[in-house]
């Protein structure tokens, strides 16, 4: 895979850039810019090389429509100050106006793209089409590089099909990504742990197959826990269960034995009539993971189980954590999320390797306010994370080779 140091002298070039700004929003407040500040590295890599820096990225998903509140204004007033200098925001992706700006830019200016996303061509099947779309782009620029983690496991314009008409390298960011999570994966110093929340078991599925024959200790919480617990002839009472996945799960718990990886369950849960939503009230109670209430849903592990994912997170010398272990949202639901959480930070400070594999574990983690500096690595990429986790071959990986 080529990286920056590949490209030579990229003084007075336009290098296009693509990143991963698909942050939230709460009307036009950015509420967690940990991907920008992820950009960043790059970014100023380039600027200090002399380069004329063109970005583009994707905001929520508009469908191939100008929705004008998935612009990417907010994101260049905010990169704007975090750079210390004049982000200019195209009125589009490749037209008259990004065709201006980019003209008159001088070296070391930053010009940002308008959402990728409003182009249909930017996620087509059809390769054609996208091709095409993708020389418009390409054409901006005269050096092409791939830094947003979050989307290398899809086949898009910006950041697949640009990477054949331009010469192609990965960014800072990108490299840390692969750097990090194939340290965990390919010659993990052991104990080698991976814990896995979030609301499905079949999200999963991929990585728990993949990580069986080479992960020491799985350990299991959030919603997906709840087909393991069926699995094991538990009640669940209204928690989320996939039926369908009961007999799949059974088969991981007997290579799991077989294999001599431990698989870590909850002990004890908590309890509430219902999700927390609307007149439901919120009356947590905790109960053991064997004895489940009929009419009760599981929205987090409970106390017990919290030190318990914690002795065996610190007890680790790799750990790679993905998915929340309860509703983290609300606070009386995330003291599992904030014991894992705390649990790698905890193991980071023994020498342990630690990952945040993106997505909604790492918002739980800014959210719930624990130092960026706690873990090892955060990742950016939550499907991407998971993919690269599962084995998969990334397309836009792929392509830089």
């Amino acid at each position: 895979m080529k990286t920056l140091k590949d490209l030579g002298d990229l003084k007075g070039k336009r290098v296009l850039v693509r990143a991963d700004f698909n942050v939230p929003l709460d009307g036009t407040t950015i509420t967690d810019d940990g991907r920008i500040k992820a950009a960043l590295p790059t970014i100023e890599q380039l600027r200090k090389d002399g380069a004329k820096v063109i970005l583009m990225a994707h905001l929520g998903r508009p469908k191939g429509k100008v929705v004008p509140e998935l612009s990417l204004a907010p994101v260049a007033k905010r990169l704007s100050e975090l750079l210390g200098c004049d982000v200019v925001l195209a009125e589009d992706t490749y037209g008259p106006d990004a065709q201006a700006k980019v003209a008159a830019m001088q070296d070391g200016d930053v010009v940002l793209l308008e959402n990728v996303r409003f182009n249909p061509e930017e996620t087509s099947k059809d390769e054609a089409e996208r091709a095409a779309y993708a020389k418009k782009i390409a054409a901006l620029g005269d050096v092409f590089v791939s830094d947003g983690f979050g989307v290398v496991h899809r086949a898009q314009g910006s950041n697949y099909d640009v990477a054949a008409d331009l010469t192609a390298a990965a960014g800072l960011l990108v490299e840390k990504e692969v750097s990090a999570l194939s340290r965990a994966t390919e010659n993990p110093e052991r104990p080698f742990t991976v814990v896995l929340g979030g609301s499905k078991v079949s999200d999963k599925l991929g990585v728990i197959e993949n990580l069986l024959d080479k992960a020491d200790r799985l350990v299991i919480g959030g919603g997906m826990v709840f087909t393991f617990l069926k699995a094991k002839g538990y009640e669940v009472g209204t928690s989320l269960l996939e039926e369908d996945q009961i007999d799949k799960v059974k088969g991981y718990i007997e290579t799991s034995a077989k294999n001599g990886v431990e698989l870590v369950l909850p002990v004890d849960i908590v309890v509430n009539k219902g999700f927390p939503a609307g007149d439901t009230p919120i009356d947590p109670k905790v109960v053991p993971a064997d004895q489940m209430p009929s009419g009760e849903m599981g929205l987090d592990i409970g106390p017990e189980s919290c030190k318990l994912f914690h002795d065996k997170i610190v007890d680790s010398k790799t750990v790679v954590w993905n998915g929340p272990m309860g509703v983290f949202e609300v606070p009386q639901f995330a003291a599992g999320t904030r014991a894992v959480a705390q649990a790698l930070v905890d193991a980071t400070a023994e020498g342990a390797f630690t990952i945040v594999g993106g997505g909604d574990s790492a918002s739980a983690v800014r959210n719930l306010g624990f130092p960026e500096d706690g873990f090892s690595h955060i990742s950016t990429g939550g499907g991407a994370s998971l993919e690269f986790l599962e084995g998969k071959e990334l397309p836009g990986l792929k392509v830089l080779d």
